[in-house]
């Protein structure tokens, strides 16, 4: 596996505007990601966490209105790494959820890549 290419990661992606969603698919996928979802809400996230084995999730905070926390919540029981995304800073996640990171929307492809190597590298 070289630096950009992180195939065989399977990444969450729980965001509920449509061509946000998209965009990040379509880097997840760039770079060899098996993107599980999206889900566009709490309820969706909840239903495709059952029987996945997931390396990472990319969680939008706030959907339409309700917040990512009860994902969030559940896949820290697993043991799951989060990268929350947010254009509201890391303010709102960080004392929550102490060990997640924060990528600051909108952000680019080079940012990405440096969330996928959050959830490859697991020292």
């Amino acid at each position: 596996m070289t630096e950009r290419d992180f195939s065989g990661l399977k990444i969450l992606v729980v965001e509920d505007e449509a061509m946000i969603s998209m965009m990040i698919e379509d880097m997840l996928l760039d770079h060899g990601v098996d993107v599980v979802g999206p889900a566009g809400g709490v309820a969706q996230a909840m239903t495709l966490l059952d029987g996945v084995a997931l390396d990472g999730a990319l969680l939008d905070v706030n959907l339409g209105g309700e917040k990512s926390f009860p994902v969030a919540d559940a896949l820290a029981q697993k043991g799951v790494r989060i990268v929350f995304t947010t254009g509201y800073g890391e303010a709102g996640v960080i004392g929550r959820y102490p060990d997640a990171r924060t990528l600051q929307k909108p952000f680019v492809a080079a940012d990405l890549v440096e969330a996928l190597s959050y959830f490859r590298d697991r020292d």
